[in-house]
C-alpha cells in the first residue's frame, strides 16, 4: 500500500509538472492542454513498458541478443521502440536544430508502427492516431523547440528519478485516482454533457469479489458500455485473471478512451485495446447484436440530455432493447432526463444466457412505484435474474452527492434467495477539498462481500427474501422495507402496572389543568385587543 501511494504521488507530482509547462507557454487550462498532458503520459508509458520488457526478456535468455533478433521474440502486444524514439535518446538530442519537429516526428512514427495494437476504433471502424502533432498547438512558432525541449525534461526528470517500470507487474487499482486527478479540471462535477464520473475502489473491488466466483473462474469476456477509466473492469479482470478475460468497452468520451487504454497497457490487458470502441453506445452501439458477455460492470451516466436522439430511440429497430420504455423529453431541464434507465435495459439484453451483471443506480430506483423503474425490476424478478441489490452509504462517491445501490444480476439467479442489503451506515466520513466523502473499511469491504455472497440475514444490514415477497410489495427492492419491525417487551408486576398508570394518569391531569389556565389567559388577552 506505501508503494501505492508513493507511485501515486509522485505521478500526480510529474501532472503537475506538465500542467506547470502548458501554463508557462500560455496553455494553461487551454482547450488542448489535456490531450498534449495525456499523450505525453502515454509516450512515457509506451517508453517505460518497452524497457520494462525488453529487460525481462534479456534476463531471460541469460545472454546478449542482436537487437533485431530480440524486437522479433518481444510479445506481439508490447510496445516496438526503437533505440532513436527513447526519452533518453531525445533529451540527449534536444539541442539540436528543429527539435520539435523531431519530437513530433518521433511520436508519429511511434504511432504509425504502433497503430495495430494501440489504435482504438470508432463506431465507423476509423482508428485514431495515437500522438498528435503536440507543438502544433503552440501558436508562436518561434516557442515550438523550447516547448518540446521543456517537456522531454520532465519525463527525463522522473524516468531518472522514478520510473514506471517498477510497477508493470502489480495490479493497478489506484489508476483509477490518476484518472479523476488528471481530468478533473476538465470535468464538470455537475454533469453536462458526457461528463465522467469516478467509481471508487471499493465499489470496484465489491463488485468484483460479488460477480467472481473464486471456486470457478474460466473465461470471460468482460463488458462495460459506459467504461471511463475503466476502474470496474480492471478490478474485474484482476480478480478474474488478466489472462483468462477478453475486455470489451464502449464510451461516447475521448477523454475516457485515451485514459482506459493507458490502465490497460499497465494492466497486463493490451491484447483488449481492439475491442475498445468510442461511440454513442445508446445511438450506435457497436457490440449490440454482434456479442453477448459473461460479465458486465457499469456505472452509467445518471442524467443526461439525449433530447437530440430521443425520437430515433422509439424506431423499431430499438424497441427490443428499450422494452421498458424510454423517458419522455421534460420541457424545462433536459438535462435531467434519466439516461441510466436506458443503459440498464441495454446491459440485460447483452448478457449471455449464464451471463452477471453489476450496475451503479441511484437508490430511487429501486423503490419507485411506477414507470420504466418499475418495469424493469418486474423483469428482473419475474425471469428470476436478480441477485440481490448493494444499498451504498451516502456521499461515497467524490463527484455526487446523489445516494447509490448496486444491483446485481445473474441469469441463473433464481426466485427464491434474493439477498437486499442496506450498507448506508457503514463507513467514514472524510472531507475532500470542500467536499465530504464516505470511505469504506477493507473490514466494511469483506463484510458487504462475506454476507452478501454467503446469502445471510443480518439485522440491520441484509435480509434474504423471495420472488413472492417482493412482488407483495410491489417490487421493491429496498432492504429496509423487509427488516423485521421488533418490539421490546418488559416484563413487570401487577404492582409496577398500576403505579406507572398512576404516575401517567397524574401527569395527564398536570397538563389538562395547564392547558385549561393557558385558555383562559388566551381569552383574557383577546379581549383586550381594539381596533386603532
Amino acid at each position: 500500500m506505501t508503494q501505492d501511494i508513493t507511485y501515486t504521488t509522485k505521478t500526480k507530482q510529474l501532472i503537475d509538472n506538465l500542467k506547470s509547462v502548458c501554463a508557462n507557454y500560455g496553455l494553461g487550462n487551454d482547450g488542448n492542454e489535456f490531450k498534449i498532458i495525456s499523450q505525453v503520459f502515454l509516450y512515457k508509458f509506451l517508453n517505460d513498458k518497452f524497457r520494462y520488457e525488453v529487460k525481462k526478456k534479456k534476463q531471460q535468455l541469460g545472454k546478449e541478443v542482436d537487437e533485431d533478433l530480440l524486437m522479433d521474440l518481444l510479445d506481439e502486444n508490447v510496445p516496438k521502440l526503437k533505440p532513436h524514439q527513447l526519452i533518453a535518446h531525445l533529451h540527449n538530442t534536444q539541442n539540436t536544430d528543429d527539435f520539435a519537429k523531431t519530437f513530433d516526428d518521433t511520436l508519429r512514427d511511434i504511432s504509425v508502427e504502433n497503430t495495430g495494437i494501440f489504435s482504438i476504433k470508432s463506431f465507423s471502424g476509423a482508428k485514431d492516431k495515437l500522438f498528435d502533432e503536440l507543438s502544433q498547438y503552440i501558436s508562436d512558432s518561434s516557442q515550438r523547440d523550447d516547448f518540446c525541449r521543456a517537456l522531454i525534461n520532465k519525463l527525463f526528470e522522473f524516468s531518472f528519478e522514478e520510473s514506471f517500470e517498477d510497477y508493470f507487474a502489480e495490479k493497478y487499482d489506484f489508476f483509477k485516482d490518476i484518472f479523476e486527478y488528471l481530468i478533473k479540471d476538465y470535468n464538470s462535477d455537475s454533469g453536462g454533457k458526457y461528463a465522467e464520473y469516478y467509481t471508487p475502489n471499493a465499489v470496484a473491488r465489491i463488485i468484483a469479489n460479488i460477480l467472481v466466483d473464486p471456486e470457478n473462474i474460466g473465461k470471460g469476456k468482460c463488458y462495460d458500455p459506459s467504461v471511463g477509466s475503466g476502474s470496474l473492469l480492471m478490478s474485474l479482470a484482476h480478480q478474474i485473471g488478466e489472462d483468462k478475460c477478453t475486455i470489451y468497452s464502449e464510451d461516447i468520451s475521448q477523454k475516457s478512451s485515451t485514459m482506459l487504454r493507458l490502465n490497460l497497457i499497465l494492466n497486463n490487458l493490451t491484447h483488449s485495446i481492439p475491442n475498445v470502441i468510442k461511440t454513442n453506445t445508446i445511438a450506435q452501439p457497436f457490440y449490440w447484436e454482434k456479442q453477448s458477455f459473461d460479465y458486465i460492470v457499469s456505472n452509467p451516466p445518471f442524467k443526461l440530455d439525449f433530447s437530440d436522439f430521443r425520437d430515433d430511440l422509439e424506431k423499431d429497430t430499438f424497441k427490443e432493447r428499450f422494452f421498458a420504455g424510454i423517458p419522455k423529453v421534460p420541457k424545462a431541464k433536459k438535462e435531467s432526463m434519466a439516461i441510466y434507465l436506458l443503459f440498464i435495459q441495454h446491459i440485460m439484453g447483452s448478457l449471455n444466457d449464464s451471463g452477471k451483471a453489476a450496475i451503479v443506480v441511484p437508490t430511487g430506483f429501486i423503490t419507485a412505484q411506477s414507470g420504466i423503474e418499475k418495469k424493469i425490476r418486474q423483469r428482473l424478478i419475474d425471469k428470476g435474474w436478480l441477485r440481490g441489490v448493494v444499498s451504498m452509504p451516502s456521499n461515497i462517491f467524490a463527484s455526487t452527492g446523489t445516494n447509490v445501490s448496486v444491483i446485481i444480476i445473474d441469469k441463473k439467479a433464481g426466485t427464491e434467495q434474493i439477498v437486499l442489503m442496506d450498507a448506508s451506515k457503514l463507513g467514514k466520513t472524510v472531507k475532500e477539498g470542500k467536499n465530504q466523502r464516505t470511505v469504506l473499511s477493507r473490514e466494511e469491504e469483506r463484510q458487504i462481500i462475506e454476507v452478501f455472497n454467503s446469502k445471510e440475514a443480518e439485522e440491520d444490514l441484509s435480509v434474504v427474501v423471495t420472488k413472492t415477497e417482493i412482488q407483495e410489495k410491489n417490487y421493491s427492492f429496498s432492504a429496509g422495507q423487509y427488516f423485521e419491525v421488533k418490539i421490546e417487551y418488559v416484563d413487570i408486576t401487577a404492582e409496577e402496572f398500576q403505579e406507572k398508570l398512576s404516575g401517567f394518569e397524574e401527569r395527564l391531569s398536570g397538563l389538562f389543568a395547564e392547558g385549561k389556565r393557558l385558555d383562559g389567559v388566551i381569552q383574557k388577552q383577546l379581549k383586550g385587543l381594539s381596533y386603532e
